[in-house]
């Protein structure tokens, strides 16, 4: 049978865009594989916000390379933002790629595995590839019994803000936002398949409206939110700047969303948001994270910074610094800046790198403190959290994401069965210790649904004799 391997670098909506081949490569006949010298064809999703990723692309098209040499018949797809600016120079620099999609090509992409797929029905792997040692990588799409818990829609791609840092708007387009009616189906069908948690997802996603009567992201999540059978909602990335009071509103009237809230800031200096060109100020950012606090107090809020933005002087770091120092996050995503070619940015003078980096450590510590505080805060209490599967980094625990996006890990119970776990995927934990990852504990329930109390799991008794 043809097999299909999907590795995603990037951002929730590459995730997203995965999962979509994924579901076109299973209609059309494929495994998923979970390791790339297991498939017959090879998809790299590739991100180009930062200089490490594509870095990172590109020498994994050549680690495929030897997949391609040792079998012919191999086929390699790229597709993604790199794809989308690097589609000419692409094929200079990784010449055995056999084929390239952009960002706006999914359905095409599609239906050319389908083309592909007679291809491999009756083909068996070569002894070279067999001998090959193992290529690694994170496999994406990859079905197992916990899969269908979480769900992602895209409502809305592209951007139309041009951050001078910023290449997606000449990757992904400007916005583009699809119907109520298209995103309510596909809510509909996540649950109706069993899915607990769904995400929407948008480059700027509460920029959206309805195409045809102007409904704003408010309203998108009010009727999510009416959906029957919906347990959980979430949703990614916001930007500050369409955050009205109106849409916030909206949000603190849906009991189903998820307590927490991403809102980019990248720096506390106003001269360096006009630089960045954000379309706000601290004043105004400040206002928005009032509003939060006013209609959604229990919320987590969560950020990005940029340190050593070409222009950042020791008063415009120090700026952002105090700010992050208040605690007003519960975690970050912090970034040294990285030169995108094609952006404003890229043309400017940079800040020196040890200039950087020093600023990169100092405000990584005060964040750092900050996200270990709102951990702590969880000792003694008990979560509910959404079962993720084994523990990557040990198979005796279970990973679990609380509502508000908090990694706890836990001693995997004496009932566990991977069935019976993905039936009942809502997991009480005890909290008892907190890192600045996330915190560790003990699971003392189980539920199939979210509101309901679930059934209490009995710890073994341990004898001291």
């Amino acid at each position: 049978m043809a097999r299909i391997y999907i590795e995603t670098f990037g951002c929730q909506m590459n995730e997203a865009d995965s999962q979509y081949i994924a579901d076109r490569a299973s209609s059309a006949g494929y495994d998923i594989a979970s390791k790339p010298e297991e498939a017959n064809v090879l998809v790299l999703n590739t991100c180009t916000v930062r200089d490490n990723a594509e870095r990172r692309a590109y020498g994994r098209m050549n680690h495929f390379k030897v997949l391609k040499e040792a079998d012919p018949g191999v086929r390699l797809v790229v597709m993604g933002c790199l794809a989308e600016q690097d589609r000419d120079r692409m094929q200079t620099l990784a010449p055995h790629v056999d084929a390239v999609f952009g960002t706006k090509e999914l359905v095409q992409l599609g239906d050319q595995l389908q083309s592909w797929q007679p291809l491999f029905d009756d083909i068996d792997f070569t002894d070279e590839r067999a001998l090959l040692m193992p290529l690694g990588g994170s496999a994406d799409a990859v079905t197992d019994a916990f899969s269908h818990l979480r769900g992602f829609v895209t409502v809305q791609r592209g951007c139309s803000y041009y951050c001078t840092f910023c290449i997606v708007p000449h990757v992904r387009g400007r916005f583009d936002h699809r119907p109520m009616r298209e995103i309510l189906a596909e809510v509909e069908g996540l649950i109706a398949s069993g899915a607990r948690e769904v995400m929407l997802v948008g480059q700027t996603v509460n920029a959206w409206k309805d195409p045809a009567t102007g409904e704003d992201f408010g309203d998108l999540c009010k009727a999510v939110g009416a959906l029957p059978g919906l347990e959980r909602l979430t949703f990614i990335s916001p930007h500050p700047k369409d955050f009205t009071e109106k849409i916030i509103a909206d949000l603190a009237s849906v009991p189903q969303l998820n307590p927490r809230v991403h809102l980019p800031l990248q720096s506390g200096s106003d001269a360096m948001l006009r630089r960045m060109n954000r379309k706000y100020t601290m004043t105004q950012f400040r206002e928005k994270v009032d509003l939060i606090h006013r209609y959604l107090p229990e919320w987590a809020i969560t950020t990005d910074v940029i340190v050593g933005f070409p222009g950042e002087a020791d008063t415009d770091f120090d700026a952002t610094l105090e700010y992050v120092k208040t605690g007003v996050f519960s975690n970050a995503f912090m970034f040294i800046y990285s030169i995108r070619r094609g952006t404003p940015a890229a043309r400017w003078e940079q800040v020196p790198g040890e200039v950087s980096a020093e600023r990169f450590k100092r405000l990584l510590d005060a964040q750092n403190a900050s996200t270990r505080a709102y951990h702590d805060r969880k000792i003694g209490t008990t979560v509910r959290a959404l079962i993720v599967g084994p523990s990557k980094k040990d198979a005796s625990k279970l990973a679990t994401k609380t509502l508000d996006n908090v990694t706890v890990i836990a001693p995997m119970p004496d009932d566990y069965d991977e069935a019976l776990y993905a039936r009942e995927p809502w997991l009480d934990v005890d909290i008892s210790t907190a890192r600045v990852w996330g915190c560790t504990g003990t699971i003392v329930r189980r539920a199939e649904r979210f509101h309901e109390e679930g059934v209490r799991i009995v710890q073994p008794v341990v004898s001291l004799l």
